[in-house]
C-alpha cells in the first residue's frame, strides 16, 4: 500500500483529502504546520507528498527545495494561488505538478494515480549493475558477456565463457572433467570429454601469463580442474 504524506493546515481541506485517497486505497498521514510537515516529510518513508504552498512556519517552497535535496519522492504542490510566478517557481524547486485550489477530489486522486505510476516506471526502468567477478587482474562481466584481463579485452567463445565463469564463481573447488562437461554442456558425459581439455587450454591461453605454470587454472592431476584464488 502506497503512503502519502499531507501537508495542509486547512483541516477540512486535508480531510476531504484523506478521505478520497484512502477510498482509493492509500495509508495516509497529515501534518499541519510547516515545521512538522517537514520534519516528517524528511524522517519519513513516503510514496509521494501532497503539500500545501501557503503554510505557517516553513511554507511549502522551502519544504519543496529541502525534501529534494534529498529524496526523490513525488511532490504534488496544492495551493489557492493561481498566479504562473508560484507555479513557475515550484515547478523550477523541483516540485512533480502544481494543483490550484479549488480542485476536484477525484481529480486530485487521478493526478497522485498518475505520478505513483510515472515514480514506479522510472525506479523499474533504472539501469541496474553489471554482474561482476572481478579475482587478480580477471573480470568477468557475466551480464555483458565479456572478459577482461589486466584490462585488456580477451574474446571468448561461449563454452569458453561459461566454463571460466563456472569455475570463477565455485574458486577453490575441484571438478572433474566429467562434472564440467554436464554442467557446461548440459548433458551425461557419454560424449567425448576432451572438449573439456581442449576449452581448459584454450582459456588458459587467454588468461595465464605462462601457460606451462598457470596462476588461475590448476590441473590436480587424476581429478580435475581447480579455480585458484
Amino acid at each position: 500500500m502506497s503512503k502519502i504524506l499531507i501537508v495542509e493546515d486547512e483541516e477540512s481541506i486535508a480531510e476531504l483529502e484523506k478521505d478520497y485517497l484512502e477510498l482509493s486505497g492509500f495509508e495516509v498521514h497529515i501534518e499541519t504546520n510547516g515545521e512538522s510537515g517537514l520534519k516528517e516529510a524528511l524522517d519519513g518513508e513516503y510514496d509521494l507528498i501532497l503539500l500545501d504552498l501557503m503554510l505557517p512556519g516553513v511554507d511549502g517552497f522551502e519544504i519543496c527545495k529541502r525534501v529534494r535535496k534529498v529524496k526523490n519522492t513525488p511532490i504534488l504542490l496544492v495551493s489557492a494561488k493561481k498566479d504562473d510566478i508560484d507555479k513557475i517557481r515550484g515547478l523550477g524547486l523541483g516540485a512533480d505538478d502544481y494543483v490550484t485550489k479549488p480542485f476536484s477530489p477525484s481529480e486530485l486522486v487521478a493526478r497522485v494515480k498518475a505520478h505513483l505510476a510515472r515514480y514506479e516506471r522510472l525506479i523499474g526502468s533504472a539501469v541496474q549493475e553489471n554482474e561482476i567477478i572481478e579475482i587478480r587482474g580477471i573480470k568477468i562481466d557475466k551480464t555483458a558477456r565479456r572478459v577482461y584481463v589486466n584490462g585488456e579485452e580477451k574474446q571468448f567463445t561461449t563454452k569458453e565463457f561459461d566454463l571460466l565463469t563456472f569455475l570463477a564463481q565455485n574458486p577453490n573447488r575441484v571438478f572433474t572433467k566429467e562434472e564440467l562437461f554436464r554442467e557446461i554442456w548440459d548433458m551425461e558425459s557419454v560424449g567425448d570429454i576432451a572438449t573439456v581439455t581442449v576449452h581448459i587450454k584454450k582459456i588458459r591461453e587467454k588468461i595465464e601469463f605462462d601457460t606451462a605454470k598457470p596462476q588461475y587454472i590448476e590441473t590436480i592431476w587424476g581429478v580435475g580442474y581447480r579455480f585458484k584464488v
